[in-house]
């Protein structure tokens, strides 16, 4: 599947499609740069999702704060949990970096298709 077919499939879930991105995510994304958005959306996932073991998986992703935090919910990529079931990852590893790289990826694609809905 593509980043494209993952979200159209996201899309479809109530829960997952109520995220969005407010107007004062954008004038962030547009103050800090997109290059650096992508920057914290690697921290942030080599941080929150890529070890092996997370005490507090299924909380470690705030609802909001970062536009990072809300694309994740966005594409089921907060969580542990969700990245099994939506992409079918395991959750008893860590994260390979090819894994990693495909997660920003969609995180980033969904910003981006944020912010050209404006």
């Amino acid at each position: 599947m593509t980043i494209d077919d993952y979200l159209t499939k996201l899309s479809k879930s109530k829960f997952r499609s109520s995220f969005h991105l407010k107007e004062k995510d954008k004038l962030y994304i547009e103050e800090k740069g997109i290059d650096t958005i992508k920057s914290h959306a690697y921290d942030f996932i080599n941080k929150r999702l890529a070890p092996k073991d997370i005490l507090n998986d299924g909380k470690q992703t705030p609802m909001r704060g970062h536009p990072v935090f809300i694309a994740e919910h966005a594409t089921a990529t907060c969580c542990r949990k969700c990245l099994e079931k939506w992409y079918h990852i395991p959750s008893n590893r860590r994260l390979t970096n090819k894994e990693i790289d495909f997660i920003v990826n969609i995180i980033m694609t969904w910003i981006n298709k944020e912010i050209k809905n404006k």
